[in-house]
């Protein structure tokens, strides 16, 4: 089940106007959430953070993830934490999605997607997606008050 984004964190940082996500969505909606820093983990990983707690990460090219068409390391790829095991199989199953998982994440409640594909899906759900994650990561009282003060 997804957390509903709040209507002013929709309005101030989704707009109101839809459009396919990009790259670059991702910074600006990460730091819109309270108290999240982007910092590293995995040694030098990009990855944006709350309360020291990973949500998103930027995963390096590793054998475990390859193109199947092409056998070549998928080198764009990010890491987002989902709420659970059902959200995630949610996200894989959906054909239309570019959200996938592979061996070396069975077991654990995050999905994949290649930022080069973040178009096929609009700003709004990749918010959507990303405030999930970080729900998922933050205490529950930081989740709470995020959501009544909206």
């Amino acid at each position: 089940m997804r957390v509903p984004v709040k209507a002013d964190f929709r309005i101030d940082t989704v707009m109101t106007m839809s459009r396919p996500a990009r790259a670059d969505d991702i910074d600006e909606i990460c730091m819109a959430l309270p108290e999240v820093e982007l910092g590293t983990s995995w040694g030098d990983r990009p990855t944006y953070k709350v309360r020291g707690k990973g949500f998103l990460l930027y995963r390096m090219p590793h054998r475990t993830a390859v193109d199947p068409v092409t056998g070549e390391m998928y080198d764009d790829l990010l890491v987002i934490t989902t709420p659970d095991a059902a959200e995630k199989q949610a996200l894989v199953d959906d054909e239309g999605s570019p959200f996938f998982t592979i061996d070396h994440f069975r077991g654990y409640n995050a999905v994949l997607v290649q930022q080069s594909r973040l178009g096929e899906i609009e700003r709004e759900e990749l918010a959507e997606i990303i405030t999930d994650a970080w729900a998922t990561k933050a205490p529950k009282t930081l989740v709470r008050k995020f959501f009544e003060d909206g």
